[in-house]
Parts: structure tokens; sequence; C-alpha cells
């Protein structure tokens, strides 16, 4: 909830879980209504891995497999054309390509790592 200066207190970012994670498997997703990818991401050993429904179809499946990303990992499932989504991966938003992936550089960080 935003004060009524229209900032977020510190408190609602402070309770997302948001972690990288690898992208272990891209399956695609047909019933969607709107063009996606079903992932599986690996969040290390503390989360496991999660499913997501990403509207990234932009990345090929092999541009996707193996990548790390940066994903909200506490928000509650959500229902995609009969998918659980368990997980919100992270994009920036971008008129020519819709979503562009946030994802840390390779060598910084590792699947479970806490975004802070």
């Amino acid at each position: 909830m935003a004060d009524p200066d229209g900032f977020a207190p510190f408190e609602s970012f402070a309770a997302l879980d948001i972690r990288v994670g690898r992208v272990l498997a891209v399956e695609d997703f047909p019933e969607a209504r709107v063009p996606a990818w079903k992932l599986t991401i690996d969040f290390g050993p503390e989360v496991g891995q999660k499913r997501s429904s990403a509207q990234i179809t932009h990345y090929t499946r092999e541009q996707l497999e193996g990548r790390l990303v940066v994903a909200v990992t506490n928000f509650a499932h959500k229902r995609i054309a009969g998918f659980k989504s368990e997980c919100l991966v992270l994009g920036a938003l971008n008129d020519e390509n819709g979503v562009v992936l946030l994802g840390p550089d390779e060598d910084a960080a590792s699947p479970g790592d806490r975004i802070a």
C-alpha cells in the first residue's frame, strides 16, 4: 500500500522474496490466450524448483534454457489456462520486444541467491 505521497514503504519491498533462478526447462504453452512459455526454474535448495508462465516469446527455447533469471518466489499461485504459475519472472517492458528479462551477470549470482 502506497503512502499518501505515492511512495511505497520499505516493508512492502522487504515482504517480497526475490531470487535468482536458473531456467531448467522450457515448454510450449498453446493453451495460453497470449503467447507464452511454461518455464521450470531452479531457485536452489532453500526454495527448490518452481514453474512459471512467461510472456517472453521473443526469446527462443535455446536462449532461455540454462539462463539466469530474477523472479518473485512468494506471490500466491496463479492459474493461467489451467497451468499453475508459482513465481513471477521479472523483466523490463520494452516497446519493441515486450518483456526483456532481468538477470544477474553469470559470475555474480547462483540459483537461490536473494535480491536485496
